[in-house]
């Protein structure tokens, strides 16, 4: 599944953030049997290809504390990026993780506020109590459809404040926040298990948030619901998850490396261009 327009790479992305994955700029020499990963050009200088995103990076000769092989390994033995089907996957496990990340902390602050309101709640009730008091003789006077204002209904919804009820939304909220963080974890660090609690957990709310939408239609209410339908959908189809397509052991994200190394142009059909590291 491609999350981006197709003349934009997510390996270039990456580089630019985490830099070029370029081992022949850490060997001390380079021969011609190395070509496929560096070469020293005929004025001295020396470049080095990416693993990630098939870019020529020129660079220095390596210092003495930073060379780690004499000659370039072959490509069996050096540590290889995620690059294609296995990256965009990744990238996109990261950026649910982040959703998730959200709601953990939006529920995290819910159940700290509700906390520091039981705390205060007795006190909270006594200032609504003189609030509403203070303002009722004024509604009245002025009719009953005046009574029920936004701020008498507000101050109505305090006073009937039961500690029970507040407590039983702490723990509601503090079990929502739990969860998402634990998915939030899971998911940035690949855990297949967070996959599925993903799917179960944001599934479970769908009937919810349904119902909610039944009740009064709103944007936030559509999008969120979009959002969760297309996330159950893709970690089910693209993870494979409960057996489908063959299920998580067909998944199979192998790069044919040899055949990337054995040609003169990018995997993607563009000219490598040299870049100076910094």
């Amino acid at each position: 599944m491609r999350l981006w327009p197709k003349h934009w790479h997510a390996e270039t992305w990456i580089c630019s953030l985490r830099g070029h994955v370029a081992p022949a700029q850490f060997a001390s020499e380079v021969s011609p049997t190395d070509a496929a990963l560096g070469a020293r050009l005929a004025d001295g200088r020396r470049v080095a290809r990416c693993l990630r995103c098939d870019c020529w990076v020129e660079h220095l000769d390596p210092e003495v504390a930073n060379i780690r092989y004499v000659h370039v390994p072959p490509i069996a033995e050096l540590t290889k990026p995620r690059r294609d089907a296995e990256l965009h996957d990744a990238i996109f496990m990261r950026l649910i993780a982040l959703n998730k990340g959200i709601h953990a902390v939006v529920f995290t602050l819910l159940a700290s506020g509700l906390f520091l309101l039981k705390a205060r709640l007795g006190s909270l009730q006594s200032f609504a109590d003189r609030i509403l008091n203070a303002i009722q003789g004024p509604l009245e006077a002025s009719g009953p459809e005046a009574s029920r204002t936004w701020l008498a209904r507000q101050l109505a919804h305090v006073l009937n404040l039961r500690g029970h009820t507040v407590t039983l939304l702490i723990v509601i909220a503090a079990l929502y926040a739990a969860v998402e963080w634990v998915e939030a974890i899971g998911l940035w660090q690949e855990r297949h298990w967070a996959e599925y609690l993903t799917v179960i957990a944001t599934a479970g709310f769908l009937p919810l948030e349904i119902h909610e939408l039944t009740k009064r239609v709103t944007l936030l209410r559509v999008v969120a619901l979009i959002i969760n339908v297309a996330l159950v959908f893709w970690l089910v189809w693209n993870k494979r998850l409960f057996g489908v397509r063959g299920g998580p052991h067909a998944i199979h994200h192998e790069t044919d490396w040899e055949s990337i190394l054995a040609s003169p142009r990018p995997a993607r059909g563009k000219q490598p261009k040299a870049l100076t590291t910094p």
